[in-house]
């Protein structure tokens, strides 16, 4: 699944490219990825200009110039394709918004959405997230008061979007390795310069994840060079040897979500 890194990617290319521009029509391969009939939501949608592009942990938010808003969320194996006709990958297509010659295609929607929403409609949709962790605002001291309130182990509490927003699994197994923390580990059991490390590993992985492009395996447009940069320390590398240490590294279950840590350094 797309997380933060991998949205603000998408974000900071689609404003380049369609920032400003324009909707001349609109494509519904899948009704229930919209929240609206199909008739309404093109008629609504189309000859609308996109004044901006936001990201809000997972989502992204494009601000119409009616000032309504399309609310996106990838879920599990979505993701998108900017191009030509010609030039668009041999996948079914669930959404499409056309800017003249060019198509912005969402693909793999089978659980994720593209919902046309109020501002109110959006902010109740995303009232319940937690901070943005790389908000100026998010600092090391409001991130060990949150963590002074939670149970569980650290890895749940890590992908839990109603206290933290924007990580995931594949990279909440990436800033525990950074910081040397066993998945694992109970919140409570952790002293307070394993809680700095988990900070700064925060702020470390995720702006590493976005310099990089994230890890998304599917070019954004023909030509990309940007997306899917990142390289895993950890997770999805079983059986690797652990590239700080040489051990090899294992997978977990935890809390039903496989879970990857090197068992030599990850204590």
């Amino acid at each position: 699944m797309p997380e933060l890194p991998e949205m603000e990617t998408y974000r900071t290319l689609l404003e380049s490219l369609i920032g400003g521009q324009k909707i001349s029509d609109v494509e519904i391969g899948r009704e229930k990825s919209i929240n609206e009939p199909v008739e309404q939501f093109v008629a609504q949608v189309s000859n609308q200009t996109i004044k901006s592009i936001a990201r809000r942990a997972k989502y992204l938010i494009f601000h119409l110039q009616d000032d309504s808003y399309l609310l996106l969320h990838l879920m599990l194996g979505g993701w998108m394709f900017y191009g030509k006709e010609e030039d668009k990958p041999n996948r079914t297509i669930q959404v499409k918004l056309s800017f003249g010659e060019q198509h912005l295609y969402f693909i793999g929607l089978r659980l994720g959405y593209l919902h046309l929403l109020t501002p109110e409609e959006v902010e109740k949709e995303l009232g319940k997230l937690g901070p943005e962790v790389l908000d100026p605002d998010f600092t090391l001291d409001a991130f060990q008061q949150i963590m002074q309130k939670r149970k569980g182990t650290i890895k749940t509490t890590l992908i839990n979007q109603e206290v933290l927003a924007g990580i995931g699994n594949g990279y909440s197994d990436e800033i525990l390795w950074h910081a040397e923390i066993r998945p694992d580990k109970k919140i409570n059991e952790l002293d307070i310069q394993q809680l700095t490390r988990a900070y700064y590993s925060i702020q470390f992985i995720l702006e590493k994840g976005i310099k990089q492009g994230g890890y998304m395996e599917n070019p954004l447009y023909k030509g990309d060079g940007k997306t899917g940069g990142y390289q895993f320390y950890v997770y999805d590398r079983e059986g690797q040897e652990c590239s700080r240490c040489n051990t090899i590294i294992i997978e977990k279950e935890i809390s039903s979500r496989k879970t990857f840590l090197c068992p030599n350094c990850q204590q």
